[in-house]
């Protein structure tokens, strides 16, 4: 089985092209379950990040497969006009593997070295395994990229210093704000993100904050753990009012602050500016806000440009992280390849002893007379001759499995013998 995966990212897709296809988890299983549906796949992984949509999955057909995968993606993105190929990436077999043990190390993020990708395609891998669209080769793949990620982390300085998404932003607030002391912060979510980014907030020296949320009772529970005062959603427009700084991480699939809303808060405020940095895809701003006097709004793009003092030491452990990475991808090839080749041997092997047995099981019974010593000495010729015979195709399979032919020259030798492979099984046997 190949590996493929198709996706979209950062670099090739702008934020408002990528929150066409952000998938909330909510929504999670059906998807999976629907693109496990698709012709040619066997197994898949569904990776929605704020900077990122990417669905890995393992084909016997890799044009089949990756045709699926563009189909589904162009039909989640609901594309009737732009289209959407444009700000596509694929990759299969091996190149598939590699961009995921990047990915996972944080060689393929806006901030080099983020440190919640990890988890985040665990918890991926996780959502696919429990929902029961995965198989083997998936498994051994993201057990063994998830493995890759841990050690670039303990081998390199990638994971020393405080990289993510929400770090970055508060970076970005910090050189446009100087100084958050004196400060009213509003902080719109309260997921991870969010947490993430008031964690940040109070390390710069951050201590007065407002939190409002669609969930009260959320909103509550995030004020007592950062002494923030939580306030009603149907609220916001008074928290606008009063807030020097706005960070704003919510699930929301629509616009939570549309532009007419800060026309009138604007009004409010006497036109004193206001800062506000979007970190949610979809996003939670209407981009139309940013042509309103008085205010700065950045949203996720915007982060790329925010170098911060560690980036130089970031890229040298990138380096290192490089070198081990492509160990880890010889020691998949390997297990890679030897998938079908392992289970070829068995099989030509035993089909050797069953035409010995039964070539012996009609000969012996004719020569009349024999003794025990005689016999032996058959059985021995016979064996030599079926060995012999099966030593070119067994020790060829073993060099090729190895090499981009391995594949085609186990087919053939499959074909030329009429040898029937239970792939499922030789899969389970190798993962165990």
């Amino acid at each position: 089985m190949f590996p493929i995966v198709v996706g979209l990212n950062y670099k090739t897709a702008p934020v408002e092209v990528r929150e066409r296809v952000s998938v909330h988890h909510s929504r999670m299983t059906s998807f999976l379950q629907k693109i496990r549906m698709y012709p040619g796949i066997e197994g898949v992984v569904l990776l929605s990040t704020c900077n990122r949509f990417e669905i890995y999955a393992v084909t016997t057909d890799i044009e089949t497969g990756l045709n699926s995968l563009k189909n589904f993606l162009v039909e989640l993105a609901k594309d009737e006009g732009e289209s959407i190929d444009k700000y596509i990436y694929n990759y299969s077999l091996y190149p598939t593997v590699k961009h995921l043990f990047r990915v996972v190390s944080g060689l393929d993020s806006m901030v080099l070295g983020e440190s919640q990708i990890l988890g985040q395609v665990a918890k991926a891998y996780e959502s696919s395994y429990a929902t029961g669209v995965t198989n083997k080769v998936i498994n051994v793949t993201f057990q063994k990229a998830l493995a890759v990620g841990k050690k670039v982390r303990t081998e390199t300085y990638i994971d020393q210093f405080s990289t993510s998404i929400s770090y970055t932003a508060v970076e970005l607030a910090k050189q446009i704000t100087g100084s958050f002391q004196d400060k009213k912060i509003l902080i719109l979510g309260t997921g991870d993100m969010s947490s993430l980014t008031t964690k940040h907030l109070v390390a710069q020296g951050a201590s007065t904050f407002i939190v409002s949320n669609r969930s009260w009772e959320r909103a509550k529970e995030f004020a007592v753990k950062f002494q923030a005062q939580a306030v009603p959603f149907s609220d916001l427009h008074l928290c606008l009012e009063e807030a020097d700084l706005v960070f704003s991480a919510t699930a929301s699939k629509d616009f939570i602050v549309m532009a007419d809303q800060i026309t009138k808060v604007m009004k409010k405020r006497k036109q004193r500016s206001l800062l506000l940095i979007d970190i949610a895809v979809p996003r939670d701003i209407d981009p139309k806000v940013k042509h309103i006097e008085g205010i700065s709004l950045h949203d996720i793009d915007d982060l790329r440009e925010v170098v911060d003092s560690h980036q130089n030491a970031r890229e040298l452990a990138a380096q290192e992280a490089e070198k081990i990475i492509s160990k880890e991808m010889e020691n998949f090839k390997d297990w890679h390849n030897s998938l079908p080749v392992s289970p070829t041997i068995a099989a030509l092997q035993q089909r050797g002893e069953e035409i010995k047995s039964t070539l012996l099981d009609q000969a012996l019974p004719k020569l009349e007379g024999i003794s025990p010593k005689q016999e032996k000495v058959i059985r021995a010729l016979a064996n030599s001759i079926i060995n012999n015979f099966l030593h070119v195709p067994i020790t060829t399979l073993k060099e090729v499995s190895n090499t981009p032919q391995g594949h085609l020259y186990t087919k053939v030798i499959q074909n030329s013998f009429g040898l029937e492979i239970d792939v499922e099984r030789a899969e389970l046997e190798k993962t165990k």
